[in-house]
């Protein structure tokens, strides 16, 4: 195939010597580190796994890129920073994308185009998007090498903004725009559910029924484990709290103030303002009290923060299940740490840009959002196990890219070997080599598919 090099590109001269640039280095790459994350799926087979949730309908006299392909094209295309399919339009000559593919790289074989990508997102149906979403907690289960013995569920929603005219496409109060709903849950750093909702909902919506499969599928796999269930207030539902209560399942959930819970805690207010006004410092106290709104079915226990500022009172109320740990134990040891949830959240949407659900179909958004949580499932695999120890074991997402994935290299096939000739100048190479020997210590041949 004949490659046209171009016209040259001029840049201001160095002293007497001309700067010249032009498009004719060869086969090159500026993702040569994405060979790391290629290897992580290859010990999770997690692409495999979500490429067997899939139906194909095409004839296969005349299928020119298999469904595998075109999946590791866009999670691994996300997970190096490429969010939008037109990216696709070069990146399948890039022949780093042929090897993350599990092709011989060849500049007259091409993976799939832009539209190409396109029609499989709009093929996929709800039973596909169903097995996808299990594959995502199969992993979870995975990821344990011995059974834990206490899990905390995190529940949280955010918003993904709207583009254009979109099935289930509305106008969000509190967020000021139109968007939509997801709902995700997570363990720690590792991500269960991502699921995609409209926005004119109740933000608990299906939260209910998302932990009983949840809980059901957790205790096949672990009998003893105990899980606890953590949100913020606008999951608390009394509905959530009894099913937990009959199921053994225990919840640290976020409690919306009210006028009767503001006059339960009027002395526990008065006594931490007196507190302040004589140590004119900031006073921060715990209590418990037993609280039944009129919608319960019964009281329950309810951590008061009484809280005094400069600024003012701040008192905040949690509703548990737990016994047998003091009130500020439950508040500051448990309930404030699922803020790290929603540094996770964002995370996968700024970084893996899951909120780029620009797709006309629902549908096809919701696919979407689950290949940008396949790539986060692979690089926060990386970062939990490989990156373990070192500078980078607590960066997110967009800085191990940066500084692990994007590697320039020069890349020479032969009948045996397909070389990456990496930077001399990239300077973490002590780092990338420790990291290959982690990721792959013997790197066997991926079955070929049956």
């Amino acid at each position: 195939m004949t490659e046209c090099n171009g016209p040259a590109v001029l840049f201001s001269s160095l002293g007497r010597q001309k700067i010249v640039a032009d498009f004719a280095g060869g086969r090159l790459t500026s993702d040569g580190g994405g060979l790391l994350v290629r290897e992580v799926d290859r010990r999770l087979g997690l692409i495999d796994a979500l490429t067997a949730c899939l139906t194909d309908p095409r004839d296969p006299a005349r299928i020119v890129h298999d469904q595998r392909t075109m999946l590791s094209q866009r999670i691994f295309g996300i997970a190096l920073g490429y969010e939008d399919l037109n990216d696709h339009a070069t990146l399948r000559s890039d022949p780093l994308f042929s090897v993350l593919a599990e092709k011989t790289p060849a500049a007259d074989e091409p993976l799939a185009s832009p539209p190409t990508l396109c029609r499989l997102e709009n093929r996929v149906d709800r039973k596909a998007l169903g097995r996808m979403s299990a594959v995502l907690v199969e992993q979870f289960i995975r990821s344990y090498d011995t059974p834990p013995e206490e899990i905390v569920l995190d529940f949280d929603d955010s918003h993904d903004p709207a583009h254009g005219r979109q099935e289930n496409n509305f106008f969000h109060g509190f967020y000021d725009c139109y968007c939509f709903l997801p709902l995700y849950v997570f363990c720690g750093d590792r991500l269960l559910v991502s699921y995609l909702r409209p926005s004119n909902i109740d933000s608990a919506l299906h939260s209910r029924a998302i932990l009983k499969l949840l809980v059901k599928r957790l205790r096949q796999a672990w009998p003893d484990v105990r899980i606890v269930v953590r949100t913020d207030s606008g999951f608390c539902r009394w509905r959530l709290m009894r099913w937990c209560d009959g199921h053994g399942v225990d919840y640290v959930l976020g409690l919306a103030r009210n006028p009767a819970l503001e006059r339960l805690a009027e002395s526990f207010m008065a006594e931490a303002k007196t507190q302040f006004q004589a140590a004119n410092h900031k006073v921060r106290n715990f209590h418990e009290i037993e609280y039944a709104a009129q919608t319960w079915d019964r009281k329950r226990r309810v951590i008061v923060k009484a809280e005094h500022l400069p600024l003012g009172p701040n008192v905040r109320f949690v509703v548990t299940s737990l016994t047998g740990r003091s009130p500020q134990d439950i508040y500051d040891g448990l309930y404030t740490q699922r803020g790290e949830m929603e540094n996770r959240i964002k995370e996968q949407q700024l970084a893996l840009f899951a909120d780029r659900t620009s797709c006309h179909s629902f549908l096809a958004n919701q696919f979407r959002l689950l290949l940008s949580s396949a790539a986060y499932v692979l690089v926060e695999h990386l970062r939990r196990t490989a990156l373990a120890g070192t500078e980078l074991e607590q960066a997110q997402a967009n800085t191990i890219r940066l500084k692990l994935f994007k590697v320039a290299a020069r890349i020479v096939t032969s009948v045996r070997r397909v070389v990456l000739h990496l930077s001399s100048a990239y300077p973490l190479q002590e780092l990338f080599t420790r990291l290959v020997a982690r990721v792959c210590p013997t790197a066997p041949p991926r079955p070929a598919p049956s």
